[in-house]
């Protein structure tokens, strides 16, 4: 039974985020091999695989993405993935359209992030701005109004890491990673109070679990790739160091709402 609940569950999962979500540029993760094309940025400079250079915070995953927004490019130059096999086809739904990124930037500048069919026909990007600078900080974007809207089918994503109509006075370094979609009952909800985080990612021994300003009751159950329930637990620190290399599903219910996270065990 718990075999055929986690397949329900990946395959629900492949369905909603296509295969190749998150993009998080590990060697057995995705992004990292993708045909990645930069645009709008003058020379555009190729977007770079590189070592987190703050692996602290919420992300201390080994790779990340680094993006140079050079002075003389466009406000909206950035990056995007190859049509079809990168981040395969996919729809938005109630089960994706809470998209996060994680992003180290030097500046305060807009991130924007839009989806495009195969004819590239798209809806515009939403853009939302860094809080923090200097670290690593989780942006947080609301797709739920382009549920059911044209182009319905995507197969590409466009990043924006530097969004500035106020021009640039220098080369922005903006690093990125940890694209992923998630499910949202309410837009508010998720923007404000409960889009889970678990860090750090990958990690040896102990994990967190962070939902934004909810203190409320969870549940966490975590499960291998084979479907065994490894642990449960109703608390948001988890010791994961007996547990053999690999990688692992959180499941974690609050507030009436599901979340699936993947946690690497290095």
């Amino acid at each position: 039974m718990k075999n055929i609940f986690t397949l329900a569950l990946l395959f629900s999962i492949k369905i909603s985020f296509s295969q190749n979500i998150p993009i998080d540029f590990e060697a057995n993760g995705h992004g990292l091999n993708w045909t990645w094309t930069t645009f709008e940025n003058d020379t555009n400079p190729p977007l770079e695989v590189v070592a987190n250079p703050d692996p602290s915070g919420i992300n201390t995953s080994a790779t990340v993405a680094k993006f140079t927004a050079l002075q003389s490019g466009a406000a909206w130059a950035g990056c995007e993935s190859m049509h079809g096999s990168d981040i395969g086809s996919f729809s938005l739904n109630n089960s994706n359209c809470t998209v996060s990124i994680m992003v180290w930037k030097s500046i305060i500048s807009d991130v924007g992030i839009k989806f495009v069919d195969a004819a590239n026909a798209a809806q515009p990007e939403i853009k939302v701005a860094n809080t923090l600078t200097n670290q690593w900080e989780e942006i947080v974007f609301d797709f739920s109004s382009r549920i059911g809207v044209f182009p319905i089918t995507k197969d590409q994503i466009v990043i924006f890491p530097d969004f500035n109509l106020n021009g640039r006075t220098q080369d922005n370094i903006i690093y990125f990673d940890n694209v992923y979609g998630s499910n949202s009952s309410t837009a508010t909800d998720a923007l404000n109070t409960s889009h889970a985080v678990i860090y750090p990612n990958p990690s040896k021994e102990t994990v967190f679990i962070e939902l934004g300003n909810y203190q409320g009751n969870i549940n966490v159950k975590v499960y291998d790739l084979m479907g065994i329930l490894v642990a449960s637990s109703t608390s948001r620190r988890i010791n994961i160091q007996s547990f053999p290399t690999g990688v692992y599903l959180f499941e974690i219910k609050y507030q009436g709402k599901t979340e699936v996270k993947k946690v690497i065990k290095e």
